[in-house]
């Protein structure tokens, strides 16, 4: 609309209050610069100090001072009607561009002043977060290994407090907190169906894709089944599904007890007589032990499916898929891979847990906690799957 314009906020509360019949007093700082005839530079200060006020002043006052070269400053405050920590700020930074006593605040109310003594002007240009200073490569790498054992120590020490819980647990049922079982058992179990899902299907498809084309040139497309069968139900099965729940509950674990250790829930659980790793980490652990091997069978049936669709493309029919399959992996190789899922879970809800209660104070923290519980559980399942394959060769599994 023509001859029209954009109010700003303060203009438009202005307005409101003139509609009412009422004066609006703007928050006004001034600064006035005078020299004495003793050869004293003085900087008035009048209105409010805060924090949307003195940007106003605070330039031209530094350059008052500066240019005061070999002269006293006293900064009158006599007419500054309010003060806070912005405007205390600004004083003790006015008070450090000399030496002590070369520039004084003079006249300000006592209320003020309290809080100006509080104030170190030598701490106003200190770096208060410093950059840490680096260090040789040699105590780099003594520290990082210094970091690793004592994360080694406190795994130990939390996988001994853990198993204490597990079997207190076991003997008093009634001390399991079964609802938030339940919770965590959908949140892990009942959520994860689609993406476990998806990647199973897909892993069948791409294993059977790429296995069959080789494969067609010497006739031996059957034989394919075999193999999908063979690596899903007894490595890559249960492999992949911990995989993601490293990656969902794991990190889930770690972020919501790192946001309680952040906000000292956790301390206050055991100031009220609590022990955490009862209240927080039994329930998980259960919910993960109860639900990752049923995501594994599902993960396994999926992988297979997927696979049989693929080579339908083949030529080979479901029915001569399914009967390839039982023919050549037995009970031994399904309880291989099932066997597993247990200790992944194990894996999985105690590196998320452990991650959390190591969380530290910081913007950052709960991020860290959760990446790390991340990497460890990825790192971990590899190690211990590596370890069972060595086991199952020796036992000749």
């Amino acid at each position: 609309m023509s001859g029209s314009r954009v109010l700003s906020f303060s203009d438009a509360v202005e307005a409101l209050f003139a509609s009412r019949g009422q004066r609006v007093r703007r928050a006004v700082t001034a600064l006035a610069v005078s020299d004495t005839p003793d050869g004293r530079r003085v900087l008035a200060l009048s209105g409010r100090l805060d924090a949307t006020t003195i940007r106003n002043v605070w330039i031209e006052a530094r350059e008052a001072i500066e240019a005061a070269i070999g002269r006293p400053v006293v900064v009158d405050a006599a007419k500054v009607d309010y003060c806070d920590g912005a405007g205390i700020t600004l004083l003790a930074d006015l008070v450090a561009q000399r030496k002590p006593g070369d520039v004084q605040v003079a006249n300000l109310a006592p209320r003020f002043e309290t809080m100006l003594q509080q104030v170190d002007p030598k701490e106003i240009e200190r770096d208060q977060d410093p950059e840490a200073a680096r260090r040789g490569s040699v105590e780099e790498i003594g520290a990082i290994a210094a970091g690793m054992g004592r994360d080694m120590r406190d795994q130990v020490v939390f996988v001994g407090e853990t198993a204490a819980a597990l079997v207190y647990a076991l003997a008093h049922p009634a001390s399991i907190r079964w609802k938030d079982v339940w919770r965590i058992c959908e949140r892990v179990g009942a959520d994860a169906l689609p993406i476990v899902a998806l990647i199973s299907f897909l892993l069948g498809v791409i294993l059977a894709f790429q296995s069959a084309i080789p494969m067609r040139r010497f006739g031996a497309e059957i034989f394919v089944a075999d193999l999908i069968g063979l690596a899903m139900l007894r490595e890559l099965g249960p492999l992949m599904t911990a995989i993601l729940l490293a990656g969902r509950s794991g990190a889930a674990f770690a972020a919501e007890i790192g946001t309680m250790t952040v906000n000292q829930e956790v301390d206050a659980l055991t100031t009220m007589g609590l022990d955490p790793v009862r209240f927080l980490v039994t329930p998980r652990v259960i919910a993960a032990v109860l639900m990752t091997p049923l995501l594994t069978l599902f993960a396994d049936l999926i992988s297979l499916a997927g696979g049989a669709i693929t080579l339908t493309t083949f030529s080979i029919p479901y029915v001569t898929f399914i009967h390839e399959v039982e023919g050549f992996v037995d009970v031994s190789d399904f309880m291989a891979g099932f066997v597993k899922s247990f200790v992944f879970a194990i894996l999985i809800a105690g590196i998320g847990c452990l991650r959390g209660l190591q969380t530290t104070a910081g913007a950052s923290a709960v991020g860290d906690a959760a990446t790390r519980a991340v990497v460890s559980g990825i790192v971990l399942l590899v190690a211990v799957d590596g370890l069972f394959a060595v086991v199952y060769y020796v036992l000749d599994i």
